[in-house]
């Protein structure tokens, strides 16, 4: 899923309510600190880490066959 965002940078948490992948800030909490979060490859436990456009967000839920991308591109 590509998401395109109008500012240089868009807070991690606010990008998975963004995009609509996650309701609450509550999940994503208990996604970050299971380690189910990877941005570039790497896992992120920061909730409000700076996403970039070109940066590519996973989301694994550990419970379910279900994995999220998202890519983030920069409106022009």
């Amino acid at each position: 899923m590509k998401v395109t965002i109008e500012t240089e940078y868009i807070a991690l948490d606010a990008l998975l309510k963004f995009a609509d992948i996650l309701p609450s800030g509550g999940l994503t909490k208990i996604l970050l600190e299971e380690g189910s979060v990877l941005v570039n490859g790497e896992p992120v436990r920061a909730r409000r880490k700076k996403i970039f456009p070109g940066d590519k967000v996973f989301i694994t839920w550990p419970s379910e066959e279900l994995m999220v991308h998202l890519d983030v591109e920069r409106e022009r």
